[in-house]
């Protein structure tokens, strides 16, 4: 069994968010996981892909990698000191409003489900890894996972940036339960006419 193989991401879910300038700096100063070379950034419209650069000179330059996808979004950043504020509004001077400082920043917002945010399967776990690297670089969002290592089930959670205790949890499904019990009786359903 070759680690590809042995290596899964199951679900996950992502609403990671932080400024396209961090994201840079991140990818340009991480330690990629084994298997992975580089990682392209490439941005098309307000659509940010990174895509995974393999090692193995083998792969076929046509053989699509896994990646991670981002939309671009321009946010107003506020710049001013939170204890500056509180004295300001303690202030009776009315007269002497000022404007608070601001610019506009743009955010890669990594935001939704597995096929969503991370694509292809050919190093899929390790573009997984990356994506947890740049979970606990933001500092606003969260990334909830289920992957597989070696036959282990592991969950992961990263809640602004820090990493927090996860468990897996097995319940019974609707599937599980005998026939009668639970749902929709769909053959006596008045709201249903012939």
């Amino acid at each position: 069994m070759s680690t590809e193989e042995s290596r899964h991401v199951y679900r996950l879910h992502s609403t990671l968010e932080l400024p396209l300038e961090d994201l840079h700096d991140h990818i340009d100063n991480a330690t990629f996981p084994d298997g992975v070379d580089d990682v392209e950034i490439t941005r098309r419209n307000n659509t940010l892909i990174l895509k995974a650069v393999a090692e193995d000179q083998s792969v076929s330059k046509y053989t699509p990698t896994a990646q991670l996808k981002a939309s671009v979004t321009e946010n107003r950043v506020y710049e001013e000191d939170p204890d500056e504020r509180r004295q300001k509004s303690f202030s009776w001077d009315e007269d002497e409003e000022e404007e608070i400082e601001s610019e506009l920043v743009e955010f890669a917002a990594f935001k939704g489900d597995r096929e969503t945010v991370l694509q292809n399967s050919l190093l899929q776990y390790q573009m997984f890894l990356v994506l947890c690297g740049i979970a606990e670089a933001a500092e606003k969002g969260t990334l909830t996972a289920i992957s597989e290592r070696d036959g282990d089930l592991e969950a992961t959670r990263i809640v602004d940036g820090e990493p927090r205790p996860a468990d897996i949890e097995v319940v019974e499904g609707p599937r599980d339960h005998g026939s009668g019990q639970g749902g929709v009786n769909w053959r006596d359903n008045k709201f249903i006419t012939d």
